[in-house]
């Protein structure tokens, strides 16, 4: 018998995180490719500099999802750090997530919400209704990092 689908009906959604659920984000990022060189401090600084974080939690605390915004809640809403706990993957979770962020209130006259993400993950949010044209613009970077 297959178990009953995960549902964010079970799930408490938050915009503050607790400081033991900073502490289970920075697990979670631990164990992504993408996230695994950021330390607690980076996280917690992160998390602090967000003009918006979401986080999905279920009923004993533990954070299951996280996205973070950066806005100038008028232009542009930039999507950062979208993030599912395994276990919990592959439930649309993270489709509800994205739709959570783009009904938020704060958000609400924001003209364009925009990502970045590797080109296997384009599907999943092209689905979603996100494009790749962007008018010929690219990202350029200036690393202070070497």
């Amino acid at each position: 018998m297959m178990p009953a689908p995960l549902s964010i009906e079970r799930l408490q959604v938050v915009d503050t995180l607790s400081a033991q659920q900073v502490m289970q984000l920075h697990q979670l990022f631990q164990q992504e490719w993408w996230s695994d060189d950021r330390t607690l401090d980076d996280t917690q600084r992160c998390v602090a500099g967000s003009q918006l974080c979401l986080g999905l939690v279920e009923p004993q605390g533990q954070l299951v999802g996280f996205a973070r915004v950066l806005t100038d809640s008028t232009f542009k809403a930039f999507i950062f750090d979208l993030i599912m706990r395994q276990d919990w993957r592959a439930q649309g979770l993270g489709k509800q997530l994205l739709g959570l962020i783009k009904a938020h209130e704060k958000l609400s006259r924001v003209q364009h919400f925009e990502l970045y993400c590797l080109p296997e993950m384009f599907g999943f949010y092209s689905a979603l209704d996100f494009t790749t044209e962007v008018g010929g613009v690219q990202l350029m970077r200036y690393s202070t990092t070497r």
